[in-house]
């Protein structure tokens, strides 16, 4: 059901709220948190409803969806409220504000009247974000900010921002795009023989915020030497592991197909497709903690040296880890695991 409220007002739509759940007979106290999406009014809302509903069904939540529309308007505030089958498993509340409504500071005074209580909130903008996530109206009311460079104008620029302003509680959906290639480098290192890695080298396209943040998790994660070079694709294409007795090696040069190559083992193929925006949603939504991991990998892309190269040489390092295997997999197990990204070749670079 959709039921749409033209020049209205927050209370208006508070108490509408209530009157559908009174005659529907729908409870708010299944919402285990309130997902609050800034967007501009355009093509893009639907998208980022449907990542929302889809990612409701593993956390029910309510989903408010500011759409800013144009500045130079008259101020207004139409809303939106959508139930049952057009919510997903939650209850959709999108809020067009134009004029001086459509400013951020406003829109957080709309929000805070309709988030639930006792519930954690979590930002989540799927296109531009602003510089400082932390330090914006909506942001200063969200236990955890979630963004995506991929989706940005600018995803080199959005990426740069995030490493310069990075916050407890910020994450981005480039580092969660990675979790299946963390999984099965950790889980590659649980097999013999154990020795310790020396130094690693990961490729991928020039313009790849993920494969940024692979080398600065090998770095922050095994305390080697790591090189990140360029490779013909989009995206992630390969991470190279050495050690004493072969190197271990996951290369994906099609986007969708990895290869696992291990010493004393034959070549496994794995499914490694690109993920999708709504799964990589569900996946954050899973914590509500901070997530320390992403930190130190964005601290540590500056011990990564770069290379012109499509194929990085691998050198050994003086620097070494007691127990390489157990870390790694530390590091991706404390994370979970989540369409194609709206983005052209630099957002299909950077699947989980």
């Amino acid at each position: 059901m959709i039921v749409d409220l033209p020049s209205s007002n927050v209370s208006a739509v508070n108490k509408k709220l209530v009157e559908l759940r009174e005659s529907g007979g729908v409870l708010a106290l299944g919402r285990v948190l309130t997902l609050v999406i800034i967007t501009d009014d355009g093509a893009a809302i639907e998208r980022a409803i449907e990542a929302g509903n889809s990612a409701s069904r593993e956390h029910p939540c309510r989903v408010i969806v500011l759409a800013r529309g144009q500045r130079r308007a008259a101020a207004r505030l139409d809303a939106q409220i959508r139930v049952g089958g057009d919510a997903g498993a939650s209850e959709v509340v999108v809020l067009r504000g134009y004029g001086a409504l459509a400013a951020d500071e406003a829109g957080a005074g709309m929000v805070m009247p309709l988030l639930l209580p006792d519930a954690p909130v979590v930002a989540w903008w799927p296109g531009d974000a602003p510089a400082v996530p932390s330090t914006d109206a909506i942001g200063r009311l969200a236990q955890r900010r979630i963004t995506d460079a991929l989706s940005a104008k600018s995803p080199s620029k959005a990426f740069e921002q995030r490493r310069a302003n990075h916050a407890a509680g910020d994450t981005d959906l480039v580092w969660t795009r990675l979790t299946h290639w963390r999984a099965l480098l950790a889980a590659a290192l649980d097999f013999p023989p154990h020795d310790e890695i020396t130094a690693a080298s990961v490729s991928g396209e020039a313009v790849s915020p993920s494969t940024d943040l692979m080398a600065g998790w090998l770095a922050a994660r095994l305390a080697v030497k790591v090189q990140r070079s360029k490779a013909d694709g989009a995206g992630m294409v390969s991470v190279r592991m050495e050690r004493s007795s072969g190197p271990v090696e996951l290369i994906r040069p099609d986007g969708r197909t990895g290869t696992l190559r291990q010493p004393g083992q034959p070549d496994r193929l794995i499914a490694l497709a690109r993920r999708t925006v709504p799964d990589c949603l569900a996946e954050e939504l899973r914590r509500l903690d901070p997530d320390e991991v992403y930190g130190e990998a964005l601290a540590a892309i500056g011990q990564v040296s770069r290379s012109r190269s499509s194929s990085a040489k691998s050198t050994k390092s003086t620097k070494s880890t007691k127990s390489p295997g157990r870390r790694a997999g530390a590091s991706a197990g404390s994370d979970g695991a989540p369409d194609q990204p709206e983005k052209p070749a630099a957002a299909d670079g950077d699947p989980g």
